[in-house]
């Protein structure tokens, strides 16, 4: 079924309309109707404008209507330049009169209190009944570079796109990063084809905003600033459609340093905020995250000029030993791979250099490109040309407009023949070189993005490149239902949670649970000894923490004695807390940690958690997520990518551990998580890995039900 409100047409009449009424149009400088309708009339609108104001008779030529009601039927766009009171009221008039869309730039809504939420509801009422396109309220309105069509109140630069000529489309809930963007993306020889701020969303969003762009052939790029999606499973279906297109969205969306969620009942709700589930779900989708304004713009900057993405291994060429050492630091920290050339495995690259100059990654060609220029073309055209490059990253040392002089034209010259299939960048070393802006101008003209330093390439074409190496097939495990679920609700304890988890494949040790110290006893001499005692109580999320944990329990006096011990630690910790009774379980023998859980989140759905656990996992925090429709060879890879992931494959003659059945268990707990949406949480922590082929022992469980 489509997640699409709105159709590209009734779009249409907001970013490509052929009528606009400006609501509190004036000649009074700095007002915001005085800049909209002086940008309407200097860019040459290709259509009608109506001008309302009730003490005005005539704008910069034009008739102006004392109100709304006196428009023709079916303006296509009325931009509100108005206070907030008066709102509300014009834009039910508007409806009424057959108006398509409307861009409202007065604040006060919904972030301003009760009161204003109330009218903000109203706006999104009247928009459903009539069909209506609303943009805002709080927002800077909307620029169509292509067509020309600058509604909003911003003193414009019109740069319009020449014809075949790549564009990045913004679609951003904040008018003021929108501009900047846009004002940043231009002098870098950048176009944006259509520019849209949605501000607090009453009836339109930045999910309906990508729709669109995905169909306009003036957009090949999407840059995207979002604080929060209102409709995720909308946007998802976007992404896929932009994926699809060959269209990459670039986002910046802040929030990473959201507290956990201090209420969640598991490690798992604690650890998996709505930020990185978010972060984890988009990526799957083949979302690019930039970290910062400028990196968002840096990113943007690469995929629109390149003439495809950066792949996965890089290579470099530099003129300094020294920046060359550097450049393996800066490659590693933002996780770039420098691929591995050398005197015997490149010949091409050989048969280019001096004798004098080793094949290396990063090269280093010393100073000879002063004397010889024609090096830049002969190296950069062999290392684009190399099937196990990625990408290729020019480290130069500009200087001065003489230096330039020499460098510059050499590495232009590299297009001469057209755009090869991988991208080239300049990365100048120098930050603050005198550079003639021609020399900067020609090489985006051929497809070279122009940096003035060497990490902000970096990190750009890192995050580039690490979509290259996403594997976005899905897998096609069906869902598990857990029988018995449905009568469960709230925290649900460890017993009931691994009677209802083990029937389908989950791990657990041999185990019995008792109500009193004699049934403890006899499950204790059943199973055989030594033994651990674990408490149970839905209240007791941490059981360690309540001294409700004992282990190498050897005998059944032990046994007796430990019930009694436990029962009056729990009574201590929190007199209101009464067990069910105990869980005897079967001691194992011990071996790496970790944790496996999962969360369903009620907007963005089910993910799996796993990472290095026991009572610290929540302070390390080195874990992943997985989205639930990862296969055991993609989920076994970013195991892998864990910051303490040599343990898993042997660390110092340590054994190699069953990182399979690891995977086998998180693609299980996805399966669980995908068939049962009344769980909303569950831990296995720890989670005990042997070594590999002795599989994996979950020994906690803990599950929350709605």
């Amino acid at each position: 079924m489509s997640t699409r409100r709105f159709t590209n047409e009734q779009i249409d009449r907001l970013l490509r309309p052929k009528s606009v009424a400006v609501v509190g149009a004036s000649d009074r400088h700095g007002a915001l109707g005085c800049t909209l309708l002086n940008n309407l009339v200097q860019y040459e609108f290709d259509g009608d404008i109506y001008p309302v104001n009730p003490k005005r008779e005539e704008l910069q030529g034009l008739k102006v209507y004392k109100d709304v009601k006196d428009l023709p039927a079916g303006v296509d766009c009325a931009v509100l330049a108005i206070p907030r009171p008066f709102v509300v009221q014009t834009v039910r008039d508007l409806a009424e009169n057959g108006c398509g869309a409307v861009v409202i730039y007065a604040a006060g809504f919904s972030e301003a209190g009760e009161e204003g939420a109330k009218d903000q509801a109203e706006l999104a009422r009247i928009a459903e009944e009539h069909g209506i396109i609303i943009e805002g309220p709080n927002c800077l309105g909307c620029t169509n570079y292509v067509e020309r069509i600058p509604l909003t109140f911003v003193e414009t630069n019109m740069k319009t796109p020449p014809e075949g000529t790549r564009a990045v489309g913004i679609a951003s809930q904040s008018g003021a990063l929108a501009a900047v963007l846009a004002t940043t993306l231009h002098p870098r020889g950048c176009y944006v084809s259509t520019s849209v701020s949605t501000g607090n969303e009453a009836a339109s969003g930045v999910e309906d905003f990508v729709e669109w762009l995905v169909d306009d052939p003036a957009t090949d790029v999407i840059a995207m600033y979002v604080e929060h999606l209102r409709r995720p499973k909308a946007f998802i279906a976007a992404a896929r459609r932009a994926r699809a297109a060959g269209k990459p969205i670039v986002m910046l969306h802040p929030g990473k340093s959201d507290r956990a969620q201090e209420s969640a009942a598991t490690h798992t709700g604690a650890m998996a905020g709505n930020h990185a589930l978010m972060k984890a779900k988009l990526r799957r989708e083949g979302i690019i995250f930039a970290d910062t304004l400028e990196e968002l713009a840096d990113i943007a900057t690469i995929a629109v000029t390149c003439p495809t993405l950066p792949g996965a291994n890089m290579a470099v060429l530099g003129e300094s030993g020294a920046l060359r050492g550097l450049a393996f630091d800066l490659a590693e920290d933002v996780g770039l791979q420098l691929v591995d050339l050398n005197d015997e495995n490149s010949p091409n690259l050989r048969a280019v250099l001096p004798d004098f100059v080793p094949v290396s990654n990063p090269t280093d060609i010393t100073a000879i490109g002063l004397s010889e220029p024609e090096i830049y073309t002969k190296l950069l055209s062999a290392l684009l040309e190399d099937e196990r490059v990625g990408s290729v990253v020019a480290s130069i040392i500009q200087s001065d407009p003489i230096t330039s002089k020499i460098k510059f034209p050499a590495i232009q010259k590299v297009f001469e023949g057209g755009k090869p299939a991988k991208p080239l960048v300049f990365a100048g070393v120098d930050e603050g070189a005198t550079v003639p802006q021609d020399y900067i101008d020609g090489l985006r003209e051929v497809g070279i993005p122009w940096f003035p330093s060497t990490e902000r390439a970096y990190r750009a074409i890192a995050r580039l490149a690490d979509l290259a190496k996403r594997d976005l097939e899905a897998r096609s495990g069906e869902s598990l239902e857990v029988p018995g679920v449905a009568e469960e609700h709230g925290v649900i304890p460890e017993y009931r949670a691994k009677d209802l988890l083990r029937p389908l494949g989950i791990p657990f040790p041999e185990s019995t649970f008792a109500a009193n110290a004699e049934d403890a006893a006899s499950a204790a001499e059943a199973l055989g000894y030594p033994v651990v005692m674990k408490a149970q109580a839905a209240a007791l999320g941490h059981k360690s923490d309540a001294g409700g944990v004992i282990l190498n329990l050897k005998n059944a006096g032990d046994v007796r004695e430990a019930f009694d011990r436990m029962t009056n630690n729990v009574a201590k910790y929190d007199a209101s807390i009464r067990l069910d009774g105990v869980l005897v379980e079967k001691m194992g023998t011990m071996g790496t940690e970790m944790i496996v859980g999962a969360k369903h989140d009620p907007q963005w759905g089910p993910v799996v958690l796993a990472g290095f656990g026991g009572v610290t996992a929540e302070i390390l925090k080195d874990v992943k997520l997985f989205t639930t429709d990862l296969g055991l060879e993609q989920v076994k890879a970013k195991l892998l990518e864990l910051k303490q992931a040599p343990l898993l494959t042997g660390w110092r003659g340590s054994p190699a551990l069953d990182v399979d059945a690891l995977a086998e268990m998180i693609v299980t707990m996805g399966r669980i998580m995908e068939g049962n949406p009344s769980i909303r949480e569950v831990d296995l922590n720890p989670v005990i890995v042997y070594p590999q082929g002795q599989g994996v022992m979950a020994l906690d469980a803990l599950m929350l039900v709605d």
